[in-house]
């Protein structure tokens, strides 16, 4: 196989949890790009249509599914309209997640618990749903989000969320060891560890916490949509057929 044939994704049918807005559409363009069939879920259905719609002027198929990844039925729901449409799922991107902050002494139980269902307990609905199919295939390739702030302790100055920074180890943990237990049936399990990207919780952080946030970033820069959807892809595609439970950091230098 020629080398750019290696990044083509023709064929393939990929699945992107939270893909209809930031950092979920940036990988689903990526993935439509190279030729994949892109299923797009999200909780509010008419910003995923939009975000479909987007992608079928690439020219590619796009189904556009109401998904809130803490309910199993609706995960199911999610898996079955995909084989309905599709008949396969080659790729599943678990990227919706719950961001906010405060300081510790400050969070409610509840809060906490709503962090851990969309962020960890969404991870694992998602995965198990998808990895049935994956496992009844004998392939597939799981490309679950983190967040640097789940690798390393920031300041806090620019994150103070102890709930989602726990959250997301625990998707770091749980990558790691599901990659071991699946590599029998030839599924891929990595992370990508997403930095500071031009989304709007970013832009926000840039508007409140411009130099505290750059100087965390030996690049004094945000990335751009091409450096994340170009990891997506390659994580995705036939490139990355021997590399699993591995997490990708695309942060500029943070984690360096």
């Amino acid at each position: 196989m020629r080398v750019m044939e290696l990044f083509s994704l023709k064929g393939r049918v990929c699945i992107v949890t939270g893909g209809s807005r930031g950092l979920g559409l940036m990988m689903a363009e990526g993935l439509a790009e190279a030729d994949a069939s892109v299923v797009l879920c999200a909780r509010n259905v008419e910003k995923c249509e939009q975000a479909a719609e987007r992608l079928r002027a690439i020219g590619v198929p796009v189904l556009a599914v109401r998904c809130d990844v803490v309910n199993p039925e609706e995960v199911k729901g999610l898996i079955d309209k995909t084989l309905a449409r599709f008949g396969r799922i080659d790729v599943l991107i678990n990227n919706a997640g719950y961001a906010w902050e405060a300081p510790l002494e400050d969070v409610s139980l509840d809060k906490w618990n709503q962090t851990f269902a969309v962020n960890a307990t969404g991870t694992f609905l998602c995965c198990q749903a998808a990895g049935r199919q994956m496992i009844s295939q004998r392939e597939g390739k799981i490309i679950n989000i983190v967040s640097v702030v789940g690798m390393a302790s920031l300041d806090p100055a620019v994150s103070d969320c102890v709930p989602y920074a726990a959250s997301k180890g625990a998707v770091a943990a749980f990558t790691r060891d599901l990659s071991r237990k699946w590599c029998k049936f030839n599924i891929n399990v990595n992370a990508i560890a997403p930095g500071y990207f031009a989304t709007r919780m970013s832009k926000y952080l840039i508007e409140h916490r411009g130099p505290q946030t750059m100087n965390t970033i030996p690049m004094k820069r945000l990335g751009e949509k091409e450096e994340l959807k170009g990891v997506a892809v390659f994580l995705a595609s036939a490139a990355a057929n021997y590399i699993t439970g591995q997490i990708v950091a695309v942060d500029g230098g943070v984690l360096a």
